[in-house]
């Protein structure tokens, strides 16, 4: 396997770390600590929520209903208090704040509510969360303070939805694309200078209290080795950066590195197709590799194997005894036996057909860079020959379902958020599991969770059974930040997380300057 990083780029950081000796990098920021300049690897394509934005509940420009929380729990957040179901489960009311605005000085009410979540579920108005709320049938507003949500079904899981951001009603008279990003949060958009920076502006009327850190600026900078550079010349205050480009810089010159356990998966899909759509090969892969040398070697120990797509951050939910061993042997048995056969070359192939496949990669992103080398290193121990292809991620959604993507995702907030968009039949790959596709509509609908428990414990069965794609690991977020303020708190990551979301600056609204 090859190094993380070539051995110049981190001899590079590791001198300029030592070259400032006692000396402090000029902070990024102004000396009073009032502002923040953060360093992000992926810029927002849109600021409206219905189209994606702050899925997971930290958006800084727009609240929700309810929040989630350091712990995974869910709390109120303009909800007064926490979300009440019906007995059936068939319905949720939801008291509302009376002491919120938005930032363009309007009132927030129930109004509000009810036109964000009618806009999400009509079709004509193109929400792509809609497919996430499958089951929501209707909201309304009950009096001046208080909605309704109706369901076709119970959901355990629906009150970690109700994180979407809410928009003025007045804003959404126009297309989504069109809608003018204006919420209740802590912070208000100022500039957005597009492929560069985007600023933010502290709500100094926000009903929990005007941020400290008046000003925000985010830097979007892709490629990881470059944020390394620009960060250790004092461009920023803080970045998420791969475990070994994170510790280059330490814990000294007024620098800190963090690690945040994650519920984020590296996964290897296997769309439907004759090589991989094919059951042998698929079982065979998830022998073959070697996902504790994965991430010792390549993660450098931050991270753990992980065998099925529902994470360790959800203990109560994982069934332990579903994992695949690390078999060389096994693998190139189930290939014999499928008649994968291998050539003179090495490759293996069946019926003129070589056991070979595309795998895509975002290019930019070390990490995955890493983990698609290795994985391909341990396909060709058994035969199977493995093409890397770093894209953009604009050129990656079209090949979803002909070629393999080394993806990522995973939530630690609820297992019905985590697995069912990736495995339910209709995902963007194409794998079908009638086994899986019940346990996961059961973990759905069940509202005992020792029930809820049974049937994810059941859906890891039936899917080590007949696997779908190759979990490799949950990787643990690294981050280097400056220590100049007071508020950090540890969370377990989502997949989601950065500048604007998750990670050490998901409550930033709380913190205060040292």
């Amino acid at each position: 396997m090859r190094p993380l990083l070539p051995t110049l780029v981190v001899a590079a950081l590791l001198a300029a770390a030592g070259c400032t000796g006692d000396t402090t990098p000029s902070a990024a920021g102004t000396p009073d600590g009032s502002a923040l300049v953060l360093a992000d690897a992926v810029e927002p394509t849109t600021l409206n929520p219905l189209l994606g934005y702050g899925r997971e509940g930290v958006s800084k420009i727009y609240d929700g209903l309810v929040e989630h929380r350091a712990d995974g729990s869910v709390g109120p957040r303009l909800a007064a208090e926490p979300p009440t179901p019906a007995a059936d489960g068939l319905s949720w009311t939801v008291q509302l704040r009376r002491d919120v605005a938005f930032t363009d000085g309007t009132t927030f009410g129930p109004e509000d509510v009810v036109a964000t979540y009618r806009a999400l579920l009509d079709p004509a108005a193109g929400s792509t969360e809609r497919a996430a709320y499958d089951g929501l049938t209707g909201v309304e507003q009950l009096d001046a303070d208080t909605v309704r949500f109706t369901l076709a079904r119970p959901r355990a899981a629906f009150p970690h939805l109700l994180v979407l951001g809410i928009l003025p009603s007045e804003a959404l008279g126009v297309p989504l694309a069109d809608v003018t990003p204006v919420g209740t949060g802590p912070y208000r958009l100022v500039e957005w200078a597009r492929g560069d920076r985007m600023v933010l502006e502290a709500n100094a009327a926000h009903f929990g209290g005007e941020p400290e850190i008046r000003k925000l600026t985010v830097v979007f900078v892709p490629d990881d080795n470059t944020r390394a550079q620009r960060m250790q010349a004092g461009e920023f205050d803080g970045t998420e950066l791969p475990p070994r480009l994170a510790a280059a810089f330490g814990n000294a010159n007024g620098m800190r590195v963090l690690t945040h356990r994650s519920a984020d998966l590296r996964a290897v899909t296997m769309p439907a197709g004759p090589v991989t759509g094919d059951g042998a090969i698929r079982m065979a892969l998830n022998h073959a590799v070697n996902r504790k040398g994965l991430v010792d070697n390549l993660l450098g120990g931050k991270g753990a194997p992980e065998s099925t797509p529902v994470p360790a951050a959800l203990p109560e939910f994982v069934e332990t005894a579903a994992e695949f061993t690390h078999d060389r042997a096994q693998a190139e048995l189930l290939l014999d036996q499928a008649g994968w056969s291998r050539g003179p070359d090495g490759v293996r192939a069946r019926d003129g057909v070589p056991a070979r496949f595309t795998l895509m990669y975002p290019i930019g992103d070390v990490v995955r860079a890493d983990l698609a080398t290795g994985f391909a290193a341990d396909a060709k121990a058994v035969g199977v020959e493995v093409q890397l292809a770093g894209l953009g991620w604009d050129a990656i959604p079209a090949r979803l379902g002909a070629d393999a993507l080394l993806h990522g995702g995973g939530s630690p907030f609820d297992p019905d958020l985590a697995v069912h968009q990736r495995l339910h039949t209709g995902n963007p790959w194409g794998y079908a599991n009638p086994q899986v596709d019940a346990a996961l509509d059961a973990g759905r609908s069940l509202l005992d969770p020792a029930q809820r428990a049974a049937a994810y414990k059941q859906l890891q069965r039936a899917y080590v059974a007949a696997p779908g794609m190759v979990v490799l690991a949950s990787v643990q977020h690294t981050y280097v930040v400056r220590e100049n303020w007071n508020g950090y708190q540890e969370v377990v990551d989502p997949y989601t997380r950065g500048a604007l979301s998750w990670g050490p600056w998901w409550n930033l609204e709380k913190w205060t300057p040292r």
